[in-house]
């Protein structure tokens, strides 16, 4: 009896040594069944987006500067601004531009027009003898102020290439109004250009007096124009918007007295109205 109590005696011991082995104690508990350390995480930024505009133009005009007659044009627009920056008001005569800085009282940068040509086919009777005044384009630079929130002041200064090679800008003020899903503007222009760009649309040479037979010699030193502009945007949703306006400018000063502005098939009063369509979309930024 004795000899066989004892091996079943080790026996016990033993397993009863092994599940104990199994169980750990306080301090291994501690240090075996914590949580293991999170992996480190890194946030990564979003690419910078651009809200572009397109806009499509269509507006009745004269058929060049000092016409009497008008024609119908379409052009199209583009406006460019980070996602980040608030919708900015553009009146329909200001230039493609690009604000390279921009505040909620300040805005600056690049700007460009194109200026319409004056052919013999706008008017064969009125031009005949006329050399033609070829399209223009006008790069440059705009500055614009917003005093307080519903008034812009704008000034842009272009010179001409390709068409002309004068030096040309224009100022305008704008009183702008948001009425729900609407945004009326109204206010006053002025339009000026040197002596390069006036001769170049308002004066005649002496051999195209003498082909034209109706014309006398004129050469205009400055060109000038005051009027205004009246727009009014409605906006249906964050992607389209359309715009209707209309604007006034009479040439003034040396230009005034062209024969291609007071003559049978000029005038000083120069009349644009137009409408606007414009569609918007995001993009990631290229730079």
């Amino acid at each position: 009896m004795v000899s066989r109590a004892r091996p079943f005696r080790r026996r016990a011991l033993a397993g009863a040594a092994a599940v104990a082995a199994c169980i750990p104690g306080p301090g291994v508990e501690a240090a075996d069944l914590s949580a293991p350390a999170p992996a480190p995480t890194f946030v990564v930024a979003p690419p910078p987006t651009w809200i572009v505009t397109l806009s499509g133009n269509l507006q009745g005009l004269p058929q060049y500067p000092g016409a009497k007659d008008y024609t119908a044009v379409v052009y199209p627009g583009v406006d460019i601004r980070r996602a980040d920056q608030p919708k900015r008001f553009s009146a329909p005569d200001d230039g493609f531009s690009l604000a390279l800085y921009d505040s909620p009282y300040f805005r600056a940068g690049p700007t460009a027009r194109v200026v319409p040509g004056r052919y013999y086919g706008d008017n064969r009777k009125a031009l005949f003898g006329f050399r033609d005044a070829m399209w223009a384009v006008e790069p440059g630079a705009f500055v614009e102020f917003w005093p307080i929130p519903v008034l812009r002041a704008r000034a842009e200064l272009r010179h001409g290439v390709h068409g002309h090679h004068g030096l040309v800008g224009s100022v305008a003020v704008d009183y702008v109004q948001p009425i729900d899903r609407f945004v009326l503007s109204i206010g006053p222009r002025f339009n000026f250009g040197d002596s390069s760009f006036a001769q170049r649309y308002f004066g005649v040479q002496p051999y195209e007096a003498a082909l034209n037979g109706f014309v006398t010699p004129f050469r205009p030193e400055s060109y000038t124009t005051v009027g205004g502009l009246a727009a009014l945007t409605y906006t249906f949703d964050a992607q389209w918007a359309v715009t209707g306006y209309a604007s006034y400018n009479r040439i003034v000063g040396a230009s005034a007295d062209s024969p291609l502005v007071r003559g049978r098939f000029g005038t000083p009063d120069q009349f644009v109205f137009g409408t606007r369509i414009d569609y918007s979309f995001s993009m990631p930024a290229l730079f």
